[in-house]
């Protein structure tokens, strides 16, 4: 990881792993991971990849999958790995940034995996140190050097700092010159993103933000509902923090339905309409996030997990 990320970083988080590993209720977390039948951790027949996760339409006619592969510190051969692992099993929406320096082994990854470019959607992001017009197309284009492609599906301002405007102009011109198939942004205020969209002539595609049980963001998902742009999430499981893997209510609720708590948080995503990218280094647990799409939550689940709202972000050094 960045030395950038690193300090925005805590390590008051706890990922699936470390839970198995470390926690002292790890013998209570084995009893709801083992609740998933056998096929939650096979990969899906392949006679149905192209049609396994469902589309959305952007306001551009742009159709994107609901749940892709994050990508946020898996380097190397680890991210090479992960990224063919993904697209073996059925993924196609892989999500990078400069930052993360993983714009490399997702490039390999996708080599490796075999498939056509074009049955991809593969998003970056453009990060504060390349803000501004000029810059802005520089660093588009080690973005695209680095993952080995003349095109990004997607491409994002990773943080409203710098000049957003000037960048957002050289975006709008590589996608009307069709080198981004869509352009939006990350982490903005409601201000920020009302004063882009009222002086741009390309209104964001997507909002990726922080949201999951702990953070819900339902104001946010409203607004941006109203204004036609997608939200999605980013850390949809809050990286572990307060005790996500080993949250009463959305362990009852996954006993429920024969699933585990990742797979009860992300069909929680799913069906408020939000696009979430969760990250693993692990081909079980990316297999896992796959098999969301054969039950359904009651309204009944719905709120109670809406009563898990802090509203309160699960990063405070990110903000």
């Amino acid at each position: 990881m960045s030395t950038d990320i690193n300090k925005e970083r805590n390590s008051n988080g706890m990922s699936r792993r470390q839970f198995l590993q470390t926690s002292a209720e790890c013998a209570a977390s084995a009893m709801f991971l083992s609740l998933g039948s056998a096929k939650s951790f096979a990969a899906p027949d392949t006679s149905t990849r192209e049609t396994l996760i469902p589309l959305v339409t952007l306001n551009n006619g742009l159709q994107m999958p609901r749940l892709g592969l994050g990508t946020m510190t898996l380097k190397g051969d680890v991210g090479k790995r992960c990224v063919a692992d993904a697209i073996s099993l059925g993924y196609r929406l892989i999500d990078t940034a400069m930052i993360y320096r993983t714009e490399g082994a997702v490039g390999a990854g996708i080599k490796q995996s075999g498939i056509k470019r074009e049955e991809l959607f593969i998003t970056s992001k453009l990060w504060k140190a390349d803000m501004g017009y000029e810059q802005a197309k520089k660093g588009f284009q080690t973005s695209i050097d680095e993952l080995g492609t003349d095109y990004l599906d997607l491409y994002l301002i990773h943080r409203p700092y710098g000049d957003v405007k000037g960048s957002w102009k050289a975006m709008e011109e590589l996608y009307h010159q069709g080198r981004i198939k869509a352009i939006g942004v990350s982490n903005f205020e409601p201000a920020q993103l009302e004063d882009l969209i009222a002086t741009s002539d390309v209104k964001p595609a997507i909002h990726q933000i922080e949201t999951h049980a702990f953070f819900q963001e339902g104001k946010s998902l409203e607004y941006l509902k109203q204004h036609g742009i997608q939200m999605e999430a980013w850390a949809p499981f809050a990286e572990g923090r307060h005790g996500l893997f080993t949250n009463a209510t959305l362990a009852t609720i996954g006993k429920k339905y024969n699933k585990t708590i990742a797979q009860v948080s992300l069909r929680w995503h799913y069906q408020r309409g939000i696009i979430a990218i969760p990250r693993s280094s692990q081909k079980a647990h990316i297999a896992e996030n796959l098999n969301i799409f054969d039950f359904s939550l009651e309204d009944s689940d719905m709120a109670a997990i809406s009563t898990l709202d802090l509203n309160t972000t699960q990063f405070p050094e990110w903000s």
